[in-house]
C-alpha cells in the first residue's frame, strides 16, 4: 500500500470522529437552548389548549305557535335593531339590537313555537375569546386586564393581540356525580379575552383557539 494512502485512512476516520462529534455538540447544546426558550416562556405565561371565538347569541322566535310563512334574512347578513327578520303566522319577528345573522330556519310551511328560533344574531363587537382553564393550571394567576396572545386553527402559527376580558366568577357546571372513592372533580374555570374585531376581520364565529396570558 503506498504510503500516501496509509496516511489518508486515519485522516479521514479523524474527520468523520470531528464531524460527528461536532453534530453531537450541535444536537445538544440546541436542545438545552430549545428547552431553556420554553422553560423561560411556560413561566411567564399560563396555556389555555382549548379556546373559540364567541358571542352571546340572540335566538329570534314566535311568542305564539303558528306556520313559518317567510324568511326575509340570510346566514351572513347584517342586520339593523327592529329589522323584520320572517314572518310566523300573523306575527313578523324583529330584531332586537342588530348585528350578524349566524343561524337561519327554512323550513318554510312548518309549525314553529315559541322557544323555538327562527333567526339568530350575534353582536360581531361582542367576540371573544373563550376558553376553559382547570382551577390548578394557573387560575389564581389569570386577572381582567392581563396582556393575552392567541393562536386560530385555521390560521396556523400566526398570533394575534388581546386583553383578558373576564374570568368566571363560577366554575362550568357539571352534571357528573362522584362517589365518596371517586378523584376530586377537577373544576374548569372560563376565561374570556377581548380583542381588536375591526382589526381582525377574519376572526369568525366558532374558530377554534388556543391562549397564552401573560403573568403580571
Amino acid at each position: 500500500m503506498p504510503k500516501q494512502e496509509a496516511l489518508a485512512k486515519p485522516q479521514k476516520r479523524m474527520s468523520r470522529r470531528v464531524i460527528v462529534l461536532a453534530a453531537f455538540i450541535v444536537v445538544v447544546v440546541g436542545g438545552s437552548i430549545a428547552a431553556f426558550t420554553y422553560l423561560s416562556a411556560s413561566s411567564k405565561t399560563i396555556y389555555i389548549d382549548k379556546a373559540q371565538i364567541a358571542a352571546p347569541a340572540v335566538d329570534l322566535g314566535p311568542s305564539a305557535p303558528g306556520i313559518l310563512q317567510a324568511v326575509y334574512v340570510a346566514e351572513g347578513d347584517i342586520v339593523a335593531p327592529n329589522t323584520v327578520v320572517a314572518e310566523v303566522g300573523t306575527e313578523l319577528i324583529k330584531t332586537t339590537q342588530g348585528g350578524l345573522v349566524t343561524v337561519v330556519n327554512n323550513n318554510i310551511g312548518k309549525t314553529v313555537s315559541p322557544g323555538n328560533t327562527v333567526v339568530e344574531t350575534i353582536d360581531p363587537l361582542a367576540l371573544r375569546v373563550t376558553g376553559q382553564i382547570a382551577e390548578d393550571k394557573g387560575l389564581v394567576d389569570i386577572k381582567p386586564g392581563q396582556r393575552a396572545v392567541f393562536e386560530i386553527d385555521a390560521f396556523g402559527s400566526k398570533q394575534y393581540e388581546g386583553i383578558v376580558d373576564e374570568v368566571a366568577p363560577e366554575a362550568v357546571s357539571s352534571d357528573v356525580v362522584f362517589t365518596i372513592s371517586d378523584k376530586r372533580q377537577e373544576q374548569n374555570f372560563e376565561v374570556k379575552v377581548r380583542f381588536d374585531t375591526v382589526k381582525y376581520p377574519e376572526l369568525k364565529n366558532g374558530m377554534s383557539a388556543k391562549i397564552w396570558v401573560y403573568k403580571n
